[in-house]
């Protein structure tokens, strides 16, 4: 058993390696270039300085850290965050970790097959093919890498969990597991384990005809549940401030996918239709599967699974429920984009058919099976061929290879076993990976940042203090977006972290709703040209520009936003300032009298009162003020939630100004008062008060296991139990 899950991580590997053939940069693309791999670098930075980095005030745009996905309280991702300072080459160190990550999830893959009953050949092969099912290896192991490490926790704590329901195990590992999966900071992983344990525990409830065990397992989850909590706990808290603040189900189409795309899952060359950024026929084969999963069906003996089907309640009820939120609505609250489900669909299917493989083949009457089997390979080809007419040839050429494939699995299952056939399978997903990714270059997802962070910061200015960069990533053509190029001298998503430079843009799904009306700023950092007028306007109650309230030391213009601008007068207070070499892409405003960012803290404005500064820190300001009649303190800091004040010891009220700046109002006859003003995470004590409560809960029910495997150890068996001793006559 431990060879096939050598042999699985083995095929892993090699698929990986095939990827990287037809493109370098696979998994190295998209948000994982632009938002994931430069937050791992300056989360690092932070880690190591010895601070968790909740908030970072100046990173105004996707500064509030509780609620992007930073993985905050997930031990692996701050372990990878912690090294990738360290790491000079992003694209290697990227490919690296979900190289690691996807052998993670193909073991626990292996797993899941194994507890329903698969041969491990068979296990083995679900193992090899969920990392290069369609929406995984083009999506999630691309670019969205918390959905990659999120799927990956979440197998292992299925397979935990069955064994727990089963009594093999402890509740430990499934909690540990599920934790896992809750904390990446990734809202879809979470709500897929809720209902891969709800289909288990009813699952295991149907096969043992016991409710006990699955009442035991939903215990565990909720444990979980409980110690993830301060995950969510703070975007909970705070959506109403964010772009995603509105609750609502909505059926929109975008990414919603219908069945006869969703369960086109075997041939390689399909390009389904439905609707998405690139239109209605999509470039890449992202309902893609497995070649065998829908001709092996004709291979099974159905006679034999169903006397077998509750012990499979699981697998079915999982994929059947993932299967119909693939479908629609289109949003669900923070849930949207359905289509982000598919590697769900990919994985009910794959556990369930190699199970059915590895339990109930059968080659007995080949013929019919394999004419049954043909026919079902035609049925794909139609679906794909009216889907994307225009890729005949690609389509006709996949349904032959399948063909092929088949024949020789089916002939080697009846002459050489069915490990043989597994072998076959597992050999052919590397380069079937390799010919998908090699027909879909170029990729539509790149934004082609570079990958040396010695190289960026070389050719990129020197930017001291916080800059606020009013550009727009859709006016660079693509034969420009080189480090020679536009990246040589402007920042988009995250990059700005690569080079450990303070700016005020960054990569954000959740950016603050009126920070981002007020400069007309989009989640990459793009705006509209009306920025540069928003960011020198007067706010009006305290008379000062949006770019005073927020302590910027400097402004920089992209030249194809703002064509002309170095001919117009630099407004009060700043001046042009010529950077060599840069000109062609950008302009720059500078304060006239320097940094303003490091004069008093973060106090930004004060009116009718005087404050001094005395200590900062990311999440603290504490201010020396006076005031006669009563006055104001402004600070260059969003008005999250979650912020608090005190004057003298007493709490104040915190107020907004612009419905943007954290302001305080002091009171008259304030004399050397110390205002501090303070952020925490909103939720977090309660979410430390439920993690203590899942830990005890998940104590009791570990005494309760090993308490009842002792009892067990010490029950003898039939065999050794004593004969009673015979009662005397009369």
């Amino acid at each position: 058993m431990n060879t096939w899950a050598g042999l699985t991580a083995l095929g892993v590997v090699v698929g990986y390696l095939a990827v990287l053939l037809a493109n370098v940069r696979h998994f190295y693309t998209d948000d994982t270039e632009s938002q994931y791999a430069p937050l791992w670098v300056m989360l690092g930075r932070r880690l190591r300085e010895g601070e968790l980095p909740t908030m970072v005030p100046e990173h105004w745009m996707g500064g509030n850290y509780t609620i992007e996905e930073a993985g905050l309280l997930n031990p692996p991702q701050l372990l990878i965050d912690l090294l990738a300072p360290s790491v000079p080459n992003l694209a290697l160190y990227a490919t690296l970790v979900k190289l690691i990550f996807a052998i993670i999830m193909a073991l626990g893959v292996y797993r899941v097959c194994l507890v329903y009953g698969a041969k491990a050949p068979w296990a083995a092969v679900a193992g090899i093919c969920m990392p290069f099912t369609g929406w995984m290896l083009f999506f999630d192991s691309s670019t969205w890498w918390t959905a990659l490490t999120g799927t990956a926790w979440l197998v292992h704590a299925w397979a935990s969990g069955v064994r727990y329901a089963r009594g093999r195990t402890g509740p430990i590992p499934t909690f540990v597991f599920l934790y896992l999966t809750i904390s990446v900071q990734y809202v879809f992983p979470a709500v897929e384990a809720a209902i891969m344990i709800g289909a288990v525990a009813l699952g295991e409830w149907i096969y043992q005809k016991r409710w006990l065990p699955s009442l035991r397992l939903a215990t565990a989850a909720v444990c979980a549940a409980l110690a993830g909590l301060a995950t969510y706990l703070p975007s909970a808290l705070s959506a109403t401030s964010t772009w995603r603040g509105t609750a609502q189900i909505n059926n929109d189409q975008l990414l919603t996918v219908p069945w006869s795309e969703s369960l086109n899952a075997s041939l390689p060359s399909t390009l389904p239709a439905f609707t998405s950024w690139w239109g209605y026929v999509q470039p890449m084969p992202v309902v893609y599967i497995a070649w065998f999963l829908i001709p092996a069906l004709a291979f099974v003996d159905w006679g034999r699974a169903r006397t077998h089907a509750r012990e499979l309640c699981a697998p079915i009820l999982f994929a059947a429920l993932v299967l119909f939120w693939t479908a629609g609505p289109g949003t669900i609250g923070p849930l949207r984009w359905p289509a982000r489900v598919l590697p769900m669909v990919a994985l009910g299917l794959l556990v369930l058919v190699c199970v059915l493989l590895g339990r109930f083949a059968t080659a007995r009457d080949w013929r019919p099976r394999a004419v049954a089997a043909a026919l079902l390979v035609g049925l794909l080809w139609v679906r794909s061929y009216t889907a994307a007419p225009n890729q005949l040839g690609w389509h006709l050429a996949a349904a032959v290879v399948v063909l092929a494939l088949g024949a020789g699995a089916v002939w080697l299952g009846m002459n050489r076993g069915l490990t043989a056939a597994a072998a076959l399978i597992m050999i052919s997903v590397a380069p079937i990976a390799w010919w998908q990714v090699q027909h879909a270059q170029p990729t539509p997802l790149g934004w082609n940042l570079p990958e040396k962070r010695t190289d960026m910061k070389a050719a990129f200015p020197e930017f001291p203090g916080t800059t606020l960069q009013l550009a727009d990533r859709a006016l660079i053509p693509p034969d420009e977006r080189t480090l020679a190029g536009a990246y040589g001298s402007l920042v988009f998503g995250n990059y700005a972290k690569n080079l450990e430079k303070t700016y005020v843009s960054g990569y954000t799904p959740n950016g603050h709703f009126w920070f981002g009306e007020t400069l007309c700023m989009r989640w990459d950092t793009s705006v509209c040209p009306d920025a540069f007028r928003r960011a020198f306007a007067q706010e009006p109650s305290t008379g000062k520009t949006i770019v005073d309230l927020m302590n910027v030391d400097r402004v920089v213009l992209h030249t194809a936003l703002y064509p002309g601008a170095r001919d117009q007068p630099a407004p009060a207070g700043w001046r042009w300032v010529d950077y060599p070499g840069h000109e062609k892409y950008i302009a720059v405003l500078e304060r006239a009298d320097g940094l303003i960012s490091v004069e008093n803290g973060r106090v930004s404005a004060v009116s009718g009162a005087t404050a001094t500064s005395e200590f900062e820190s990311d999440t603290e300001s504490r201010v020396r003020v006076d005031s006669t009649s009563g006055g104001q303190v402004v600070f260059a800091r969003l008005a999250w939630p979650g912020y608090t004040a005190t004057l003298n010891g007493t709490e104040v009220p915190v107020e907004q100004v612009g419905k943007v700046f954290a302001a305080v109002r002091i009171p008259p006859g304030i004399h050397d008062g110390e205002l501090v003003l303070s952020w925490s995470p909103p939720g977090w004590p309660i979410g430390v008060g439920a993690a203590v409560f899942g830990l005890l809960d998940l104590a009791l029910l570990q005494w309760i296991y090993l308490r009842g495997k002792r009892r067990a150890d010490n029950t003898p068996e039939p065999s050794e139990r004593p004969e009673p001793e015979p009662v005397p006559a009369g």
